[in-house]
């Protein structure tokens, strides 16, 4: 039988080997987005718990291509777990090796890609769907960010032992979580942060500021193809000078956007956490959510809720959030401490190694 670390049990021997694991960190290389935000997050919390854990990264190499990203996947995560002489690995962005040195753990965000990426390339599909849904039976544990995306797991995969399922919470960053509010009341604007992709849901926002004279939109992420859609829908709407594409922006400029924002937005079809609706909470900014997928959970009766097709219902919430924006902002404020508690690294990280100690054990 495995000797349990002394992370990960009470009253175990401190002369027991503590166990390493190794953490890919490989998405917050380059252009980091939620995953990247997720891991960097997590393996700060693990290390100021004590944990004994590596880095399983390249920083000269960008996963931001397919091709990249699956020969990290299957080769290079594989050999640098082997390389580090961990005794578990985890891995953080929702893909697993078909062949790995030592037993895994896997983060499932979430499983659009068999849900909502009916557009996305067909090899990606079936790599970032049917394949890695074959991986996790033979993790030790699963960790997924919400009991909405532990139910879409399970929905699609019935094959899988809800018993081995932990709900983990990601946290949010110190450094949003202490943003200062300050609101930018001469050039007001609703702040959407995320990747411009189809399940975002963006043009509804476009077409819902459009409507508002004078306000603006500012949406901070990456681009993709789905972008297109929206500057369209900004010409077609007449309010081509008040959208902004900002892209991939600094946290520096992040952390701004979160202190002037009117109002964050979520308007998603789609998310297995909501990284950007938690972020606002924290933050402190009056925000409105989509009421699908995992948001209602996630927002809880913290923002208003409205469906993500309905932009006149958009418009009018971001209309009357203008209206009433010192109650709103006092509201948000009343909020923001539970938020924090709520969305903290420690407990996040002290529920990651609950799940590491019961796949060691096993």
């Amino acid at each position: 039988m495995r000797a349990i670390p002394r992370w990960c049990a009470s009253g175990a021997s401190s002369a027991r080997r503590r166990v390493r694991v190794g953490l890919d960190l490989q998405l917050a290389t380059g252009t980091s987005t939620g995953i990247g935000e997720y891991a960097s997050g997590l393996l700060a919390a693990l290390r100021a718990e004590g944990a004994d854990v590596v880095a399983l990264r390249d920083e000269r190499f960008d996963p931001w291509r397919f091709d990249r990203r699956v020969l990290w996947d299957q080769v290079l995560l594989p050999l640098a777990a082997k390389r580090a002489r961990v005794d578990l690995v985890h891995c953080s962005a929702g893909t697993m090796p078909l062949l790995s040195p030592v037993p895994a753990v896997v983060t499932v965000h979430d499983v659009a890609w068999m849900r909502v990426q009916a557009h996305a390339r067909p090899y990606a599909r079936a790599y970032f769907g049917a394949f890695a849904l074959a991986r996790y039976r033979r993790a030790r544990r699963i960790l997924v960010d919400s009991a909405f995306s532990r139910d879409e797991l399970l929905a699609v995969a019935p094959q899988l032992d809800p018993g081995r399922i932990d709900i983990v919470y990601p946290g949010v960053a110190a450094d949003i979580a202490s943003v200062v509010r300050a609101r930018d009341d001469e050039a007001p604007f609703v702040l959407a942060v995320g990747t411009v992709e189809r399940r975002k849901n963006l043009e509804t926002l476009v077409r819902a500021v459009a409507a508002i004279p004078k306000l603006r939109l500012v949406a901070a992420g990456p681009p993709t193809p789905y972008v297109d859609r929206c500057r369209e829908v900004a010409r077609e709407t007449g309010a081509g000078d008040r959208i902004e594409f900002r892209g991939y922006v600094p946290r520096g400029d992040l952390l701004a956007l979160y202190a002037r924002a009117a109002l964050a937005a979520v308007p998603s079809r789609y998310e297995g956490f909501g990284y950007a609706a938690a972020q606002a909470l924290c933050a402190g900014v009056p925000l409105l959510a989509s009421n699908a997928a995992s948001l209602p959970e996630i927002v809880r009766d913290a923002a208003p809720l409205l469906a993500p097709e309905d932009w006149a219902a958009w418009s009018a919430a971001i209309l009357a959030g203008l209206d009433a924006r010192e109650e709103r902002e006092a509201a948000a404020h009343a909020r923001r401490s539970e938020n924090v508690a709520r969305f903290g690294w420690p407990q996040s990280a002290r529920a990651a190694l609950r799940c590491y100690a019961a796949a060691w054990a096993q």
